[in-house]
């Protein structure tokens, strides 16, 4: 016999499941306003707290306090606001959408809004994000035309890509927003190559790459910061931890023994974690990021904590994994009310201006989905000629033969 047990393995466990209690008690959550700023120009080793703290700058009742309060930005702040509300009323009409069977497939951002939006508010024209498919906000916050956006998602004659991406995989080049990849993990590569490109050509544009907690389990994760860490490129790379990768809650992706944040130690790349329900800490930590790869500093890495309120997609029912009431629970709260509540304090925003600002984005994005429904819906109007067109810049004989036999 031998003199050992059976061996055993783990398998971690969310707090709670379907039936459970919602039980967030393990996120340790600083009051706001306590978490120190450095100086952009910082050594990596000597912010390491910054990773597994969280840095916050909006209380309860509203007040925006500590280092990371920016004061002189109503303006940016009012622009933040109309942007998230923008975002979530777009997320609710494409769902609409999906489910009158116009479109095969959407994922929302719902809950998330305050991370594209502040971060891309800190980038300037030229600046380029790789992003996942939960990053809407990056091109909302930029005015992209809504009509094109929803053209894409119908996959019609007015997709801008030519039916070619699955629907919320969006791109366009003049808004600096790189083709999403459902390959999930290959953009944070391709953002430091990018970074580094830039820098060869003697340009000063950053790059500002996405993953989700899921995917930083993904060799592509690792390689990115390997090649970070050697090369210190004008780097952002951007972690949004929204407690679940499909049905699989943080603790699968190694999130429960250590903060996502905490991983860029081992690559002596600096980190910081922040609360991702707080526009105003949004925006604070990605102009310190932002600013830090522009001046030449090198690679920082975000955690963004925060909450997918929504199903991961619209082939998902959340209820089967997690509580029905977990993301009442969630202690981070909603980010649109959050800023609502900093904005009213403040006389800068009403409940009257809330209220009328939804209908009027309501009113907004029903008008530009009529407006793409006239051009086909679920694939209406895609011709198989765009099957042939920009691959080769020259064909070559044998699909000019296979075009021909299709007669396009």
């Amino acid at each position: 016999m031998s003199k050992y047990a059976p061996l055993e393995f783990t398998v971690p466990e969310p707090a709670s499941r379907p039936g459970d209690d919602a039980d967030f008690s393990d996120i340790d959550i600083p009051l706001a306003g306590t978490v120190r700023r450095p100086p952009i120009d910082v050594s990596p080793s000597e912010i390491k707290d910054l990773s597994s703290t969280m840095i916050r700058v909006l209380r309860r009742d509203g007040a925006a306090v500590g280092p990371w309060a920016q004061e002189g930005i109503d303006d940016l702040l009012l622009t933040g606001l109309r942007s998230m509300m923008r975002t979530r009323a777009f997320d609710e009409r494409m769902m609409t959408l999906q489910r009158q069977g116009k479109t095969s497939f959407y994922m929302k951002c719902t809950g998330e809004e305050a991370i594209a939006v502040g971060h891309q508010l800190a980038l300037s024209p030229g600046d380029m994000n790789f992003p996942t498919y939960r990053q809407q906000g990056l091109l909302i916050a930029q005015e992209y035309p809504l009509t094109d956006m929803i053209c894409q998602i119908l996959s019609n004659e007015r997709d801008p890509l030519k039916g070619r991406q699955l629907p919320v995989l969006y791109s366009s080049k003049k808004h600096g927003f790189f083709s999403i990849s459902g390959n999930l993990g290959t953009q944070f590569i391709h953002a430091v190559g990018w970074a580094m490109a830039s820098a060869i050509s003697g340009d000063t544009k950053i790059a500002s790459g996405w993953i989700g907690d899921g995917s930083t389990a993904e060799n592509d994760f690792h390689s990115a910061l390997v090649n970070a860490s050697v090369y210190k490129p004008p780097v952002v790379l951007n972690v949004v931890n929204n407690q679940w990768a499909i049905s699989s809650f943080r603790g699968i992706a190694g999130g429960d023994e250590a903060t996502f944040a905490e991983r860029a130690h081992g690559y002596d790349i600096a980190s910081l974690r922040v609360d991702g329900n707080d526009l105003m800490a949004v925006l604070a930590v990605s102009d310190w990021a932002i600013e830090r790869a522009r001046r030449g500093h090198g690679p920082t890495l975000i955690e963004w904590v925060t909450y997918r309120v929504a199903p991961h997609s619209t082939s998902d029912d959340p209820s089967k994994y997690r509580p029905r009431e977990e993301s009442d629970a969630w202690p981070l709260g909603d980010p649109v009310i959050r800023l609502k509540n900093h904005l009213v304090q403040r006389s800068l925003w009403s409940e009257e201006r809330h209220s009328q600002a939804e209908a009027e984005f309501e009113d907004e994005i029903r008008t530009a989905a009529r407006e793409a429904e006239e051009f086909g819906v679920m694939g209406e109007g895609s011709s198989a000629r765009d099957l042939f067109e920009d691959v080769f810049k020259e064909m070559p004989p044998y699909l000019r033969e296979q075009r021909q036999k299709l007669g396009v």
